[in-house]
């Protein structure tokens, strides 16, 4: 399960990174609102996925609640998937 969660981290965080530097951009300068509606669409399902597997790895992991928070934490802080699979999955 470790595995499929931290494609859904990568996943999650890149389509982050995607509406905050592209499609946004695209939408207010360019008045092209298409893609920020694909990809945070995508990037929504991918946010629900983050938040289930999180609650779900957590006994595999044997997280406390102060680590279950901070990798929940990590889903709304651009970049915080990267550095979360790196703190708290890539040791497994």
């Amino acid at each position: 399960m470790t595995t499929i969660f931290r494609l859904i981290s990568y996943l999650e965080g890149i389509s982050y990174l995607l509406i905050l530097f592209v499609t946004m951009p695209l939408k207010y300068l360019f008045a092209s609102p298409e893609p920020n509606k694909v990809i945070g669409m995508a990037h929504g399902f991918l946010f629900l996925l983050y938040i289930v597997f999180a609650f779900l790895i957590k006994p595999e992991k044997k997280w406390n609640n102060k680590t279950l928070i901070i990798v929940l934490l990590c889903s709304i802080i651009p970049f915080g998937t990267f550095w979360m699979d790196k703190k708290y999955l890539s040791k497994s």
